[in-house]
């Protein structure tokens, strides 16, 4: 238990979460949330452009008539 305490007096590397980069720079928590949800909904909605391309292609190729022989 002494050991313990003594490494909690050891400095160490502080480790933030992405919220404080944006105090970095001189804003809120809340531009930096604004910047991580806006990146997330482009993401999303391109995985759902991507999504429909692929149901749209499927589709056409279903509807190609087959030629016989």
């Amino acid at each position: 238990m002494r050991y313990a305490c003594l490494l909690l007096t050891v400095p160490g590397p502080a480790f933030a979460h992405a919220g404080h980069l944006g105090a970095l720079a001189g804003h809120d928590h809340w531009i930096a949330g604004a910047a991580v949800g806006i990146a997330l909904g482009i993401g999303l909605w391109q995985a759902a452009k991507d999504r429909k391309a692929r149901k749209d292609d499927t589709a056409a190729d279903d509807t190609t008539p087959e030629q016989s022989a």
